[in-house]
């Protein structure tokens, strides 16, 4: 639908077909606080709103609806406003996306009448939010207008000192509104989406709402956060979204709801961040905190920390599109470990099945004739094997009429088909997670794979299902986004139950709570330099919104032009290695050959950097563990360590590797690129030099060995100083300290320069 730059429309649709079934209601001013329990309840009349032109009026009949605003407080830094039909207290125990930590209790809260409303203190005297309802007197010189309507002129103080307050006149005149502070529209008769807004300062940025591939700061944009298929990690679509944004104001705001969001931050009104929920209630959490950091972890003090992963996750994954045998994947293997070429994983996409595609989860008979003793061969190898599958059921596949009978597979009215199902597969229907029986099915397909030996599951798809179908727990439009958690959870809980603490995934969709079954990659981005920038913004977003772990596919999954025939060129295929030796993740993937003695020109610089890799997984590993226990990710923007920087509010290109090396990925074919180095002492991890921080370093050059990497300074790491073909050769006792002090005089003279042979040649 065409941009028609007004909220009426934009915000509201009320061009949309359906807009004459709307009835459209705009807060007024409270009209009283009683307390309900240990929270605070505020009753607020709603006004109907009647459209005339391009214009809202109060409706001639003044038809008002009240609605009470339920006020909770949890711990010293987080309030959750709920209202509608979300505001029942019990509800939480069945939400999926509330994993509390046992810490977070809700504390009282007492409602004071002012002079000019009412201040809601906690138990230690603080106010955590404000209401306004003191009618000013106008100065009366025009009656050409009427005076502005009744609003709701609300402050909250997540952590008692930080001000969020509510956008409550957002006019040009009492009939034109940029936003409303708060209000519904109903759909016949019934509560359809609720609006808000918050007031936005002139320079006020904003980061998180999932994997977003814009730039790093978001103010200026609206998204739909609405699941689906990428296709791609350079468009506003997005596999993973996330109803969670951080101001630099100093706050977080979730949106707890599983409904589509469409999230206007500071650009359908330059004063607003504002949204409509698509859900029949609002439920808003304000988290504070001093830091970024500690914005996140109250994020996920409500919505989950993340589990840990194993350690032979942090090497090499190699894979296509597709292993067709056990003899092509014992080839690969045979030549990585011939070439020195270090890896721990082999993942075999679609074509373990008897047909490619066709999921029946179980191994081909004919191409993997023993799977059995295949996996225990590949583990004395030192390879674990991850397996591709999705959650759908092609028709004219062993499970088909057990699920269709048995109604694990959502029955439909019309059939959906899957945007990127690259084959001729017919799917028909997703399994339906909100049917328990329908979980434990499927669990019960996953869990002979897990005990036979495959070490992971790949969780693909999840981000579409089917508008038509009759899902036996809730209404498509709230399981949409809901889906992805529902499917992560049933196959990491049964990866859990079989493999213990080696458990994991490798999923692409995501949605609030997601960050508790690691882990999550970028999706189909391309094999191009935007691909690679793209990726790296959604891993930055997406670290900046609860999750601590995230990979992406090296050096990019489809050709340019050609989808599956063009091959990333090799300039690429270092760099994007080099960028993915210090995410959390490692793993080749794509269209065509990914393996590093398929490019021979730069073989020998890709096993250097894969070497390099393995000496750091006990840093990686270290800051894996601490991602699990605190706020930050493993790769992280610059604003979690340098937030009051507004430089680097804007970097996206850019990212720490755990809490010490700050990487800048080189991505172009030029070998030059600007670099920031914000504040501190900082060592040029190749050369030992200290550089003084808060500076540019303008066009600076690296041939396509190297890459900026600087460390802070006189900081130690764990690393590996011995060369090993997989994590299994690693021994503890082994692991030594590399210190970036005085003694570190640069690579070529540390413990890794000497087993590592990285250089300008």
């Amino acid at each position: 639908m065409k941009q028609r730059n007004r909220f009426l429309f934009d915000m509201l649709d009320q061009d949309a077909p359906d807009a004459r079934r709307d009835s459209i209601y705009r807060a007024g001013r409270p009209v009283c606080v009683h307390e309900q329990g240990i929270a605070a309840v505020v009753e607020i009349p709603f006004l109907k709103q009647e459209m005339k032109n391009l214009f809202l009026h109060p409706a001639k009949s003044e038809v008002s609806k009240s609605a009470e605003l339920v006020v909770r407080l949890y711990g010293s830094s987080i309030v959750r406003l709920t209202i509608g039909g979300g505001n029942s207290i019990s509800s939480d125990a069945h939400n999926p996306m509330l994993e509390w930590d046992p810490s977070l209790k809700q504390e009282a809260l007492r409602p004071v009448g002012t002079e000019s409303g009412w201040d809601f203190l906690d138990e230690h005297g603080k106010t955590r939010m404000r209401i306004h309802t003191k009618e000013e007197k106008p100065e009366i010189w025009s009656t050409l207008q009427p005076e502005p309507p009744q609003t709701f002129d609300a402050v909250v103080f997540p952590d008692g000192k930080t001000a969020v307050p509510f956008m409550a006149y957002d006019d040009f005149f009492p009939s034109q509104s940029e936003s409303f502070s708060l209000g519904f529209v109903e759909r016949d008769d019934a509560v359809d989406r609720w609006v808000y807004s918050l007031h936005a300062k002139p320079n006020e940025k904003f980061v998180g709402t999932g994997e977003r591939f814009a730039a790093m700061n978001l103010a200026g944009k609206t998204f739909v956060l609405e699941n689906t298929d990428g296709l791609g990690v350079n468009s506003r679509r997005s596999y993973k979204n996330v109803p969670f944004y951080i101001s630099s104001e100093g706050y977080g705001l979730l949106i707890m709801t599983s409904a589509h969001v469409r999230l206007s931050l500071a650009d359908v009104s330059t004063r607003a961040a504002q949204a409509v929920v698509e859900d029949d209630g609002l439920d808003l959490f304000f988290i504070g905190g001093d830091s970024i950091e500690q914005v996140v972890w109250n994020y996920r003090r409500i919505t989950g920390f993340p589990s840990d992963v194993p350690v032979w996750s942090y090497g090499t994954w190699m894979s296509r599109m597709s292993y067709f045998s056990a003899d092509e994947t014992r080839t690969v293997v045979k030549r990585m470990r011939e070439g020195g070429f270090p890896c721990d994983v082999i993942h075999i996409d679609t074509g373990w099945f008897e047909k490619d595609w066709k999921c029946e989860w179980e191994f081909s008979t004919t191409r993997f004739p023993q799977p059995e003793a295949y996996l225990k061969e590949m583990e004395e190898q030192g390879i674990k094997i991850s397996l591709w599958q999705l959650p759908c059921i092609a028709k004219d596949t062993k499970h088909y009429a057990t699920a269709q009978n048995h109604r694990y597979v959502a029955p439909k009215s019309e059939h959906v088909s899957l945007g990127s199902n690259f084959s001729e597969v017919e799917f028909d229907g997703n399994i339906d997670f909100t049917n328990p029986e329908a979980v434990r099915w499927y669990q019960s397909l996953l869990a002979p794979l897990l005990e036979l030996g495959v070490a992971v599951i790949k969780t693909d798809f999840g981000e579409v299902i089917e508008e038509h179908a009759s899902y036996y727990g809730m209404p498509y439009r709230k399981l949409h986004n809901l889906y992805a958690l529902l499917y992560q959870k049933a196959a990491y809980e049964i990866s859990r139950q079989v493999k213990g603490p080696d458990a994991m995934i490798w999923a692409r969709a995501g949605w609030i709570g997601c960050q508790r079954y690691p882990l999550h990659w970028s999706g189909d981005s391309a094999c191009s330099w935007d691909g690679m920038a793209g990726s790296l913004r959604g891993g930055l977003h997406l670290g900046l919104s609860g999750f601590a772990f995230w990979s992406h596919d090296v050096p990019g999954f489809q050709g340019i032009p050609s989808f599956m025939n063009s091959r990333p060129s090799n300039d690429l295929y270092i760099r994007w290695t080099q960028m993915g030796v210090f995410t959390s993740h490692l793993r080749y993937h794509g269209t065509t050959a990914r393996e590093p003695y398929e490019y021979p020109e730069v073989a020998d610089l890709a096993r250097q950097w894969l070497r390099l890799r393995y000496a750091l997984i006990p840093y990686l590993a270290q800051e894996g563990r601490k991602a699990t226990q605190t706020g930050y990710p493993v790769l992280r923007a610059l604003i979690f360590h340098h937030q009051d920087d507004p430089i680097c509010w804007s970097i996206d290109d850019q990212f720490y590797c755990g809490d010490v090396f700050l990487i800048a990925p080189v991505m172009n074919s030029t070998g030059r690129r600007d670099v920031y180095l914000p504040a501190g002492e900082w060592v040029d991890f190749w050369s030992g030099d200290v550089v003084s921080g808060g500076i540019w370093l303008k066009d600076v050059a690296y041939s396509l060995a190297l890459l900026p990497v600087f460390v802070k300074k006189d900081s130690v790491i764990p690393i590996y100083p011995e060369l090993v073909q997989h994590t299994g050769q690693m021994e503890k006792h082994k692991i030594r300290e590399l210190r970036f002090d005085a003694t570190y005089l640069g690579f070529q003279t540390s413990i890794l320069g000497t087993i590592i042979h990285l250089g300008d040649s």
